[in-house]
C-alpha cells in the first residue's frame, strides 16, 4: 500500500514566445502556464531495506518508457540524495510506482511534471525541507521548477524565471492530442534553421489580472504560440486538431500547447468543455485521439 500519493498535472502554454537565443544554443522564451486537471498519478512505498530506490511503470502510456536511470522520476531520487550527502544515506529505500496517463512527448510536460512530483513526494518521505526540491528542479530539466508548485505561471528567461500570474478567471478546458509524438529539439532547430525569432516589444501581463474570460482571452489574442507553425510542418494532423476544435460548441479560444502535438480549447466552464469533449467524440475523425476535458487548476 502506498505511503504517499501525487499527481503531476499537465503544464499547458497559454501562449510561447521565443525571445532570443543564448550564444549556448538555449532559447529564451515568455510563456504564460497553467496546470489542468488531467495528469500521471505517482505512488511511493517503502522499498526494500538495502536496496535502491526503483520505479515501476503503468497505465495506457506506460509502453515505450523505460524504468532505468535515465528516467527522470529516478534521476529526481539520486539527485535529492546527491544533494543531502551522508544524511540521504541513511533514508530508506523508494518504491515509486508511475501510472502514466499523459501522452509522450506531447508539449505538456509530462516528463518534467513527473519528476516535479516525485521530489514533492520524496521530501514529505525523507522529511526534507522543500528548499531541497527547489534547489534540485533546475538541475532536472527547464520546466521542473514551474511544475514544481503547479500554479499559474509566467516563465522566462530559459524557463528559470518564475512569475506567480496574476488573478485567472475560473474555466473549463479541452486538451486533445492526435497520437503523433513530437521532438522539442527538432522544433527548435526547425526555428533556429527559418530565423524564426519574431522581435517584440516587452509584453505588460494586467497587475489586477483577467477577471472574466473575455479579458483573457482579448489578452491571448495579442499572443502567438511561435513553436506551433514548426511543429505543423512536422506533423500537419496538428493542424486537422486545431481546424476541428474551432468547431466545438462553446469554444472560446483555441491553441497547441508548447512544442505540440497537444492542442487546448478554453471554455467559460468545466461542464461546457466536457459537453464538447462529447461532440468531438462523436466525429470519426477524432475515434483516435487521446482527449481529456476538465477545470484548470486555480
Amino acid at each position: 500500500m502506498a505511503l504517499h500519493q501525487d499527481m503531476a498535472h499537465a503544464k499547458i502554454n497559454l501562449f510561447l514566445h521565443v525571445t532570443g537565443r543564448r550564444e549556448d544554443g538555449y532559447h529564451l522564451l515568455d510563456s504564460l502556464a497553467v496546470f489542468a486537471g488531467a495528469g500521471d498519478h505517482l505512488h511511493l512505498s517503502t522499498g526494500p531495506q538495502g536496496q535502491a530506490d526503483s520505479l515501476t511503470l503503468q497505465g495506457p502510456f506506460a509502453k515505450g518508457l523505460e524504468a532505468d536511470e535515465n528516467n527522470l522520476v529516478l534521476k529526481a531520487a539520486r539527485a535529492l540524495r546527491q544533494t543531502r550527502g551522508e544524511e540521504a544515506a541513511r533514508q530508506p529505500a523508494a518504491a515509486l510506482t508511475l501510472e502514466k496517463r499523459l501522452p509522450v512527448a506531447s508539449g505538456i510536460g509530462g516528463g518534467s511534471a513527473d519528476a516535479a512530483c516525485a521530489l514533492r513526494l520524496l521530501t514529505r518521505y525523507w522529511s526534507l525541507p522543500m528548499e531541497a526540491a527547489a534547489h534540485v528542479a533546475p538541475t532536472l530539466g527547464a520546466d521542473v521548477p514551474v511544475c514544481l508548485a503547479q500554479k499559474a505561471t509566467r516563465m522566462e528567461g530559459i524557463g528559470d524565471i518564475l512569475t506567480a500570474a496574476p488573478p485567472l478567471p475560473e474555466m473549463g478546458m479541452l486538451l486533445v492530442n492526435p497520437g503523433v509524438g513530437v521532438s522539442t529539439p527538432s522544433i527548435f532547430r526547425r526555428l533556429a534553421e527559418t530565423g524564426g525569432i519574431t522581435p517584440r516589444p516587452p509584453l505588460a501581463f494586467p497587475e489586477a489580472g483577467w477577471p472574466t474570460l473575455d479579458a483573457l482571452i482579448a489578452f491571448l489574442a495579442q499572443t502567438e504560440n511561435d513553436l506551433q507553425p514548426h511543429a505543423i510542418a512536422q506533423a500537419p494532423v496538428i493542424a486537422t486538431v486545431l481546424e476541428t476544435l474551432a468547431t466545438l460548441p462553446q469554444v472560446r479560444f483555441h491553441r497547441m500547447s508548447g512544442s505540440g502535438a497537444t492542442c487546448f480549447a478554453l471554455f467559460e466552464t468545466a461542464d461546457q468543455a466536457i459537453r464538447a469533449a462529447d461532440h468531438l467524440m462523436d466525429r470519426d475523425i477524432a475515434q483516435a485521439w487521446w482527449h481529456w476535458a476538465g477545470p484548470v487548476l486555480p
